[in-house]
């Protein structure tokens, strides 16, 4: 597609590689859009591939992602759409053709087969059914 490019890293130990924009979009304050990237990728069985926020966006201009993290399981082929938001309240942001607006991150998965129990075995550290902030602050 005319104005893809190759997700690719800013730096070489970088875990995420940049997804760019193929179109020119208008977010509005509240407002959300599926921007186009223009690519699709093959991500090997066993490996899972994360569309995440772009730190930048998010704190100078409050852009970041309606679905974070965006999950691309390895079966799927189709082109990598990304659905950013505008969180601030006053100002449009405008995306270019070329900006990168997200991130995408492989990480490897595990599977796991799920049984129904009446109850769980108790953890090795204790917490039990302690859920948000029963570890403290």
């Amino acid at each position: 597609m005319p104005g893809a490019r190759v997700p690719e890293r800013a730096h070489a130990g970088d875990a995420g590689y940049d997804l760019r924009s193929v179109e020119e979009v208008r977010l509005v304050p509240g407002g959300r859009s599926l921007v186009r990237t223009g690519i699709s990728v093959a991500i090997p069985e066993g490996y899972a591939g994360l569309v995440l926020p772009r730190s930048g966006l998010a704190v100078r201009y409050g852009i970041s992602l309606v679905n974070a993290p965006g999950l691309i399981d390895s079966g799927y082929r189709g082109e990598i759409l990304v659905p950013l938001i505008n969180h601030d309240r006053e100002a449009t942001f405008r995306v270019e053709e070329g900006t990168r607006i997200a991130q995408l991150v492989l990480a490897r998965f595990a599977s796991a087969a799920f049984e129904e129990v009446d109850l769980l075995e108790a953890g090795t550290d204790g917490r039990g059914e302690g859920g948000f902030g029963s570890s403290g602050s």
